[in-house]
């Protein structure tokens, strides 16, 4: 009888360890809150979307117009500078060079020309002395105290001069040419010595510097532009709208715009202008799960919150009021 009640028992106690056991290597079931607070708004109707901060000009890459080397750079990150302002300057050594040589150039043709004009002198000269000659001669009213010859001689040497000074005003021509070749040399070669300094297109501030002294420069475009700037005030918002919501949009409504990473700061938004043409989406996130196929319709809006501290390139929340 006791060994009966025994086995139950014991096989009761065995039991109720496991389901202890079980019950304590369940993990807990507890609430978290998140620790950022999503973004929210209290239009009634909305289309929701993600806006990248830019400048209002957009971002310019400066290039250079020539190659060279970095000899200086005039400009950091975040100085706020005028339009014209020196950015950075290649170095104009061969340039300074050149630019002599053609200099040197232009000395020796303006050398070459008062030569041909002292020629066009002698050759009137000549030419004038042979006109007096034939002059004489044709004056002697009696034909016979002169010859056909020496009327003849005197003609052709009349003729000579002629040719003579015509072929030395060539020569003075062909001089002056060599000055105005000379000439528009030197101007190019200063032209490049102006254009070896690079300067700010517009009033902006510098965003980014990628070139240092000493490092090459090459015309034409590059995969990463050596400055970048952009005129910061005020800020733009370029919001990405899916095409699918597009229709749902309309201009000069109420929108406003969180800050990533705290829903809390807000800034109203102007309407500026749609970029008429439906693009694919850019990747932003770069998560695995991120629609690649998404094409969207930007609207550009304009940044009503001085007091916020916001900085180009970065994301914000946007929510659009809509009443379709």
């Amino acid at each position: 009888m006791i060994t009966r009640l025994l086995l139950p028992l014991f096989a009761a106690i065995v039991l109720g360890c496991s389901i202890l056991s079980i019950m304590r290597t369940q993990p807990l079931q507890a609430s978290a809150e998140p620790p950022v607070a999503p973004p929210s708004s209290n239009y009634k109707t909305r289309v929701a979307a993600v806006g990248l901060l830019e400048c209002n000009t957009e971002n310019i890459s400066i290039g250079s117009q020539l190659p060279g080397i970095a000899a200086e750079v005039m400009v950091k990150v975040g100085d706020s500078i005028k339009a014209g302002a020196p950015l950075f300057r290649l170095d104009t050594r061969h340039l300074e060079a050149q630019l002599a040589e053609a200099k040197a150039q232009l000395g020796s043709r303006q050398a070459a020309v008062r030569t041909a004009q002292a020629q066009v002198v002698t050759a009137e000269a000549a030419r004038n002395e042979a006109k007096i000659n034939l002059a004489n001669v044709e004056s002697i009213k009696d034909g016979r105290s002169l010859s056909s010859e020496d009327l003849t001689r005197r003609r052709t040497a009349l003729e000579s001069t002629n040719a003579n000074v015509a072929a030395a005003e060539a020569a003075v021509a062909a001089a002056e040419a060599d000055v105005l070749t000379a000439t528009a040399g030197i101007g190019v070669v200063t032209t490049d010595i102006e254009r070896s300094t690079v300067t700010a297109p517009i009033d902006a501030t510098v965003l980014q510097v990628k070139l240092r002294r000493g490092e090459p420069v090459i015309a034409g475009p590059v995969t990463q532009p050596w400055l970048l700037l952009g005129n910061t005030n005020p800020l733009h918002v370029r919001v990405d709208v899916d095409e699918h919501e597009a229709w749902r949009v309309q201009p000069n409504t109420a929108a406003e715009a969180s800050v990533r990473g705290n829903a809390d700061l807000r800034a109203s938004l102007r309407f500026v202008r749609f970029e008429p043409y439906v693009i694919p989406k850019a990747s932003l996130t770069g998560a695995a799960t991120e629609r690649v196929d998404t094409r969207v319709l930007q609207i550009i809006y304009e940044l009503t919150a001085p007091n916020l501290r916001l900085f180009p390139g970065q994301q914000m929340d946007v929510f659009i009021e809509s009443t379709l």
